[in-house]
């Protein structure tokens, strides 16, 4: 046969090529890499769990009860799963809620000034916090832990003693008649009525954080940034990573988010006890790891930590809807947190041997 009758060369492609760069992953393989695959198929099993377990359940009723305890978990737990991924803790994060309702309620009521002023000056020192607490923590280069424990309790001392300093009691006057009241607890502290369901407006900042953060994440440089700072800070650095900047910025995030969360707290309830908040920022935490974040760092997902605060909504109102003994909550707590964090290793390991 000669050359020119030669059957043509097929093109290389991804059926025949070596190239490992083009093999075709399966779906299961992708879905495998997901940081959050194990905490969705832990919520699937809670879900079914007390759909059998709690008649109540799957009532409209209920589901939008579990939605409104998860949003407010679930709105503080975006930005700590993002600064978790960047490599750090903040545990000053749910004193620092507390701090934010304080700061609004007692400047307006002080200064008999418009709600609105209030709520202003409680988002600039919140986010002053935030940048206190990511500045000490690159200029120092101490751990996160010892420098938002450092604010925790300093946060904890201010709210109890400026609370009793201004007021008399351990508790803030209430601002209810004051004006901007009503156009302030719409922003923060109204419901929408879907037929015979309230849905809280909690649910709806729930869901635009969740969508703020993944965009971030997935669609930005900044996303790149904060993956590379959390795998190793030294490293990218190296490769022109503003690490300084990207940490400050996330802990300002937790800060926000706090602010968000303060608001609400406040125009919930009218008043605001400065002793309050001391401990969620575990309900945080725990929110973000059960949803697939990595105590080290450079992993993680803000789907996932809407996941965790689902999982921890769905168990706190289940164990009421069941009418268990409310005493068991902090067991299943700390159960949920050892067997996600298990499972979330074991996906992690099976990804990474397929890979």
């Amino acid at each position: 046969m000669s050359p020119a009758d030669a059957p043509p060369r097929q093109p290389a492609g991804p059926a025949g090529s070596s190239d490992e760069r083009l093999l075709h992953r399966s779906l299961v393989h992708r879905l495998m890499g997901r940081p959050e695959l194990g905490s969705v198929v832990g919520a699937a099993a809670v879900f079914l769990f007390f759909t059998f377990a709690a008649e109540p359940f799957l009532r409209a009723s209920s589901l939008s009860t579990v939605l409104y305890a998860s949003s407010t978990i679930g709105i503080m737990a975006v930005p700590v799963a993002l600064l978790m991924i960047g490599g750090e803790f903040d545990l000053s994060a749910g004193v620092m809620v507390v701090s934010s309702a304080l700061i609004s309620s007692m400047f307006s009521y002080q200064m008999t000034a418009n709600t609105w002023v209030g709520v202003g000056v409680s988002l600039l020192v919140t986010l002053a916090i935030g940048f206190f607490n990511g500045f000490l923590l690159t200029r120092t280069k101490l751990p996160s832990f010892i420098i938002t424990l450092g604010t925790f309790f300093m946060l904890t001392g201010l709210n109890l003693g400026f609370t009793k300093l201004i007021s008399g009691t351990v508790s803030t006057k209430t601002i209810a008649d004051m004006e901007g009241f009503a156009s302030a607890r719409a922003v923060f502290a109204s419901h929408l009525t879907l037929g015979s369901v309230d849905i809280q407006i909690t649910i709806l900042w729930w869901i635009a954080l969740v969508a703020v953060a993944t965009w971030i994440l997935l669609r930005t440089r900044a996303g790149n940034w904060i993956f590379a700072a959390g795998g190793g800070a030294d490293a990218a650095r190296a490769v022109g990573v503003p690490v300084t900047k990207t940490k400050i910025a996330l802990y300002m995030g937790v800060a926000f988010a706090a602010w968000i969360s303060g608001q609400h707290l406040l125009f919930s309830y009218d008043a605001i006890q400065s002793g309050d908040g001391v401990g969620n920022e575990f309900l945080y935490i725990i929110a973000a790891v059960v949803g697939g974040c990595l105590m080290t760092g450079g992993y993680g997902s803000a789907i996932g930590s809407a996941v965790g605060a689902f999982i921890f909504g769905m168990t706190s109102k289940g164990i009421v809807y069941a009418q268990w003994n409310p005493d068991w909550f902090k067991f299943f707590l700390g159960a949920m947190l050892l067997l996600a964090t298990l499972l979330n290793a074991w996906v992690r390991k099976r990804a990474e041997e397929k890979a």
